[in-house]
């Protein structure tokens, strides 16, 4: 049985090419384990894709949510472990030792002080999430958009892949539709591309 307060996250599904166009945002995506990570009275967790607890694994990502000025929040992102480039890598999540520095990219708010945001639209959430971590400690970082075109940030991705994190997957460019909602009632509305050379896939987030 799910935790109380767990919203399932969203799943992938394919598509060919970056999406364009003003209804998208678009992101980098990291290369780490999707948590979200949920405070209330019961206290601090982050919750896997299954519903686990990893909050014992991560600690630096807890000591910052519990920081927040917030009596509660839902907050969605990527637990990574980067390089001494900054680049995430993915194979430094498996290894025990380096949880202690392992930290929320941040990029989706769906829940703050009792208030359900999924049917707000996308910029509003990130712009109460950009705020919400001003001045947050070093385990929560925000996942800022890009204003470009979709093939342009995908290209850029690709070229991060090949400079640094080619055998862990590499970054992957996110498109978020931005004039959307994120409830589960309405039409999917984002979608993830991967920046792996000559293969896109993608992801329709359905909170």
């Amino acid at each position: 049985m799910p935790p109380p307060g767990f919203i399932e996250p969203c799943l992938p599904s394919p598509a060919e090419r970056p999406p364009d166009g003003p209804d998208w945002v678009h992101e980098i995506k990291h290369d780490g384990y999707r948590l979200m990570a949920r405070r209330d009275p019961i206290g601090i967790r982050l919750l896997t894709r299954n519903g686990y607890d990893w909050a014992p694994r991560y600690p630096l990502i807890v000591e910052a949510v519990n920081k927040l000025k917030v009596r509660s929040c839902l907050i969605d992102g990527e637990a990574v472990a980067c390089d001494e480039k900054g680049l995430a890598v993915f194979e430094r999540l498996r290894r025990k030792h380096e949880g202690k520095k392992v930290f929320l990219f941040a990029f989706d708010l769906l829940e703050l002080n009792g208030t359900d945001l999924r049917r707000e639209p996308i910029e509003t959430r990130k712009a109460t999430l950009a705020s919400l971590l001003r001045g947050s400690l070093a385990g929560l970082r925000f996942n800022e958009h890009l204003s470009h075109r979709g093939d342009a940030v995908f290209q850029h991705a690709c070229k991060m892949g090949l400079e640094g994190t080619s055998r862990s997957g590499s970054d992957r460019a996110t498109a978020q539709a931005g004039r959307g909602t994120g409830s589960s009632s309405r039409t999917p509305m984002h979608l993830r591309s991967s920046a792996r050379p000559r293969k896109i896939g993608a992801r329709t987030w359905t909170y």
